[in-house]
């Protein structure tokens, strides 16, 4: 499964994250916060949460809006 990661500049393109990626940052540095686009499919998201946590990670995800306006968020997943 690949994940579009948020992107950090407005003229950016986004990158693109699949689970082994994840799996191998998190086996360097033991926690991690990501920061997905709202493209992503909330049951994928959802499907990320549920890998984690059977592999004994907390993982949390929520939505994060950076403007007024309902449709501007991205999803953050912090995973410890």
């Amino acid at each position: 499964m690949e994940l579009k990661l948020a992107k950090i500049e407005l003229g950016a393109k986004i990158k693109k994250i699949n689970l082994d990626k994840i799996e191998e940052i998190l086996k360097n540095e033991g926690q991690k916060i990501f920061y997905f686009d709202k493209s992503n499919s909330h049951k994928d998201l959802v499907a990320l949460v549920e890998h984690f946590e059977e592999l004994g990670y907390s993982v949390y995800l929520r939505e994060v809006k950076y403007t007024l306006d309902e449709n501007d968020y991205i999803y953050e997943i912090h995973i410890l």
